[in-house]
């Protein structure tokens, strides 16, 4: 056991290490990162995503629309974990890796509510590095962690903060979806959505997904999914895409819209050869303000699937997605869906064109 006055000796030796040569105290933790960083920032890559949507208003035409986003390598193989939302419903999308590289990219797995999407390249760069996933449920309140991706574009951008809260979609943001989050006070601003936050050993620990920000600025509160709720979702089960992205209805929507039921899903758009395309679904043509909320009217509303009517909840959504993950590769799934006032059974679709593996 140290005396004590070889424990002050110790205080006092490091004081006077720390004057004489500059050092900052905190100077190893800072090393310590920039270290990681260097190691890990070859996994982070910049998503370019392009979809078709109709004009804003009138009878104006199909214009190209870039969405951008970040995301991150996790295998050689060529998959990168992002948010769904950059890249959902997207007739076109790219990687640009760190080192310059853009390479061509499809969407694999979605998981809408939880705002998770896989992606596969069709080839890796040599010098891009995978990163590995962590264990979330290992991260406590306080934890450090830092932040790469693209924010406004500008990639290869680090922020560092910490682990403020464990919350859940449902309860903290009132969404449908009660999927485990991660709160931080990194800094986390449009583009970094889909991005990495790493612990300060390197690993992935959570999938950036939003902000809360009353200008819609890096100011607001950041939100990450848990890297073990990105595996329970997306990687340990079979993968399901559609390519659709769509606006749920319910209450006063609903009944302003005349569906014939409490709820259904407004098709927005389809992506180009899409499962969903090929299921026959037609996305809406006119932007419209219905009840303060921008929807694109014109389209299908999906009103039951697999035989289970459109419900307003998330359990609802959850078993529709687990009934398609049961489903055999050659199973016909019916879908109706409320098409210009009539009732409409679209042809099955067999489940090899929704599921990837």
């Amino acid at each position: 056991m140290q005396s004590g006055s070889s424990k002050v000796e110790k205080k006092f030796l490091l004081a006077i290490l720390t004057t004489v040569l500059g050092l900052p105290l905190g100077s190893a933790t800072a090393a310590t990162l920039r270290d990681v960083f260097k190691r890990v920032s070859g996994s982070v890559v910049v998503v370019l995503a392009e979809s078709k949507s109709p004009g804003t208003w009138g009878n104006q035409s199909p214009a190209d629309v870039g969405g951008l986003g970040s995301g991150v390598l996790i295998s050689q193989s060529g998959r990168i974990l992002t948010a769904a939302h950059v890249v959902e419903a997207a007739d076109r999308v790219r990687i640009r890796f760190e080192g310059g590289a853009v390479v061509p990219a499809r969407v694999i797995a979605s998981d809408p509510l939880a705002d998770l999407a896989l992606l596969q390249v069709t080839q890796v760069p040599q010098d891009a590095v995978a990163a590995r996933i962590g264990d979330s449920d290992k991260v406590e309140v306080a934890d450090q962690v830092f932040v790469v991706g693209a924010p406004y574009g500008i990639s290869e951008t680090l922020s560092v903060g910490y682990v403020s809260a464990r919350r859940t979609a449902r309860a903290e943001l009132g969404d449908s979806a009660s999927v485990e989050l991660f709160q931080t006070d990194a800094a986390i601003a449009p583009g970094n959505s889909g991005g990495p936050m790493f612990n300060m050993q390197g690993e992935v620990i959570g999938i950036v997904s939003r902000i809360v920000s009353r200008s819609g600025g890096s100011e607001g509160i950041g939100f990450a999914v848990t890297s073990n709720a990105a595996k329970e979702i997306l990687l340990d089960a079979p993968f399901i895409w559609t390519g659709i992205s769509v606006v749920p209805l319910s209450g006063e929507l609903a009944r302003l819209l005349n569906l014939p039921q409490p709820a259904g899903l407004l098709v927005m758009h389809a992506a180009e050869d899409s499962p969903g395309a090929q299921m026959g679904l037609r996305a809406g043509t006119t932007p419209a303000v219905v009840g303060g909320v921008n929807l694109t009217l014109g389209g299908d509303v999906v009103l039951a699937v697999a035989g289970m009517p459109i419900e307003a909840n998330a359990g609802n959504y959850r078993k529709i997605r687990d009934r398609l993950r049961r489903a055999q590769p050659e199973e016909q799934i019916p879908i109706v869906v409320l098409r210009a006032g009539r009732i409409v059974e679209l042809s099955s679709a067999s489940m090899r064109a929704i599921r990837s593996n």
